[in-house]
Order: C-alpha cells, then structure tokens, then sequence
C-alpha cells in the first residue's frame, strides 16, 4: 500500500483535496485534526503541554486553550520548537497504529509540516497544494475568523512554498485558474495504474 503524503502552506487548501481523496474511498489521515485530538485527549501530551505552557494552556473545563497556545508559539520559534518535539512523536505513533489497520490501493496523509517535521521520509510521494499567499491568506482570514498579522505570523513559521516543490512528485495548482478534481483524477489515476 502507498503512502501518499498532502502539504502546502496555510490556506493552500490541503482539507479540499483530502475531502475529495476521501470521497473517493481513500483512506486519510489528518495529522493536525489528530494533533489537535491528542493535546485534548492524551493524558502524556496535557502534561507535557502544562509543563512548558502552563496552566492556562487548559481552561478551567480542561479544554485546550488553541488561541492562547497559537499566540505563544507563533511568536515565539523557540515555543514551538518544543511544542513540536512533544507532539509529532505521538503523532507519528498514532499514524503508524492507524495505518496498520487500512487496506487500499494507497493512503493519504495531510499535514501542513510534512517537509519540515521530515516525517515525508515516512511516506512514498509527496502532493504539494499550492496556491499565490495573497489568496492563502483571504482564505485562512475567512476560515479562521483571524487578522491578516495573525496571518502572516504563522506563514513565518512554515517554509516557503517554493522551497517545497522540489520534494513533491505532483503539484496541485489551487489558485482559481485550474479545477481540481481533473488535477486530482489524474494523481490519482497514476497512483492506482
């Protein structure tokens, strides 16, 4: 079974494409939504989380508090750093338990880190989402409810989009100008041939 990795920079539009992977029965796995599970539901990665963030990462329901760990590490590279060294372990943990119990032609795992956590190394063929940072950024804007300077902070944090296109085996253009699902018919018809 290939493992078929989805990145791209914030607002690229990875979710789409994974949505229409799953739609056509293919298997994926969401690496930030199950991130996002884990810091709320795994009891090592809450304690790790209130160690180095304290204890208003977690509000008085123990829920994760997203907004004030974005603020923190979004600012901060060092924050992050250490945010990531805690959680990408347990995530690439759990994406190995749930790959075990797939059986198709190929999976999907979206993740807007790929290239920069090197877990692509972990995956076959890489599909970059790509799309001009203006249009990146309306989207996330719209999306997220958030400003443009709280925007661009995380776009500081990711790697350039033109420094991702020598990983990747296919590019999907989702710039408005080309529709995807023909983009993403023929991907996938090169990966089940």
């Amino acid at each position: 079974m290939k493992k078929i990795g989805i990145t791209g920079n914030i607002g690229s539009g990875k979710s789409t494409l994974t949505k229409v992977f799953s739609l056509m029965g293919i298997p994926v796995y969401d690496a930030d939504s199950r991130a996002k599970w884990l810091m709320q539901n795994q009891p090592e990665i809450q304690r790790g989380l209130i160690a180095i963030f304290g204890e208003e990462v977690y509000d008085h329901n123990q829920i994760l508090n997203r907004v004030y760990l974005a603020n923190l590490v979004f600012q901060r590279p060092n924050l992050l750093a250490q945010l990531n060294a805690l959680v990408h372990p347990l995530v690439f943990a759990d994406f190995d338990h749930w790959l075990a119990i797939q059986n198709a032609p190929y999976i999907v795992k979206e993740a807007a880190l790929l290239i920069e956590s090197e877990s692509y190394k972990q995956l076959d063929e890489l599909i970059l989402v790509c799309a001009p940072e203006h249009i990146r950024i309306q989207r996330t804007m719209e999306r997220d409810g958030t400003s443009r300077e709280a925007v661009e902070a995380r776009m500081k944090n990711q790697m350039e989009e033109s420094l991702k296109i020598p990983f990747a085996k296919y590019i999907v253009q989702n710039d408005g100008t080309q529709l995807l699902i023909p983009q993403i018919m023929r991907i996938h018809e090169m990966l089940v041939g």
